[in-house]
C-alpha cells in the first residue's frame, strides 16, 4: 500500500520545494496549439488535489477576466486509475455542457465532504443532483466522445512532461507550477507575464 501511496504524494507535494528565478520553462520541443491565432493556456488537475483545489478559487477570477485572445482549456491529468475515474466525470460534465455548474462541486464534493466518486453509480447520483437525469448521464458517461478524450488524457500529460499537479502551459512554449513559480499567485503572475510576452510577438 505505501508503495502505491507514495508517488502519488510526490505528485502532489512536489509543487512548492524550490522555485526557479523565472517562474517557469521552455518546454522543447514546443508543441502545437489546438488555436494557433489564440494565446492556449492549459491547466492540468486532479479533483483529489488538495492543491489543485487550493489554485482553483484564483484561476477561476483569472479566467473570467481573459484577453480575447487567450483560449483557456482544463485538461484532467490521469496517472493511475482513481485519477482517470476523476477524470472521465470532467469530461462527462463536459459533454453534458455543464462543467462552469459542476466543477467546483466536484472539488468541493471530493476534497471536503470526502467523497469518491469513483463509480459510475456514484457519478450518476451527483450528476442527477445537478438537474441531470439517468439517460443523459450514461449516455453522455458512455459516449465516444468522453472515452476518445479518456484515451488522449494520459498522452496529453507525456506530451508536455507534466509529472504534478497542478500545472499550467502556456502557448505549447512554457510549463509553471508550484515548483517553478514558488506559489499559486505567482503563478497566475508568471502566466500573465508570459501571455503579455506571447500577445507581444503575435
Amino acid at each position: 500500500m505505501l508503495k502505491k501511496i507514495l508517488p502519488i504524494t510526490l505528485l502532489l507535494f512536489s509543487s512548492f520545494l524550490r522555485a526557479d528565478p523565472k517562474g517557469y520553462e521552455i518546454i522543447s520541443p514546443a508543441q502545437p496549439t489546438q488555436h494557433p491565432d489564440k494565446i492556449e493556456v492549459i491547466e492540468f488537475f486532479w479533483y483529489g488535489c488538495p492543491h489543485c483545489y487550493s489554485f482553483e478559487p484564483l484561476l477561476d477570477n483569472w479566467s473570467k477576466n481573459l484577453p480575447k485572445n487567450v483560449e483557456f482549456i482544463r485538461q484532467p491529468a490521469a496517472f493511475n486509475e482513481l485519477w482517470s475515474k476523476h477524470a472521465k466525470a470532467y469530461y462527462t460534465a463536459e459533454a453534458l455542457g455543464i462543467v462552469d455548474k459542476v466543477h467546483a462541486d466536484l472539488f468541493d464534493a471530493i476534497q471536503n465532504k470526502k467523497e469518491s466518486l469513483d463509480t459510475e453509480e456514484a457519478l450518476s447520483k451527483f450528476f442527477i443532483a445537478h438537474g441531470v437525469n439517468e439517460t443523459q448521464f450514461k449516455e453522455a458517461y458512455n459516449s465516444f466522445v468522453v472515452d476518445s478524450k479518456m484515451r488522449q488524457a494520459p498522452l496529453m500529460a507525456a506530451r508536455y512532461g507534466i509529472t504534478g499537479v497542478p500545472a499550467i502551459i502556456i502557448n505549447g512554449k512554457y510549463k509553471t507550477n508550484g515548483t517553478l513559480a514558488g506559489s499559486h499567485e505567482k503563478m497566475i503572475e508568471v502566466m500573465n507575464q508570459l501571455i503579455k510576452q506571447e500577445s507581444t510577438k503575435k
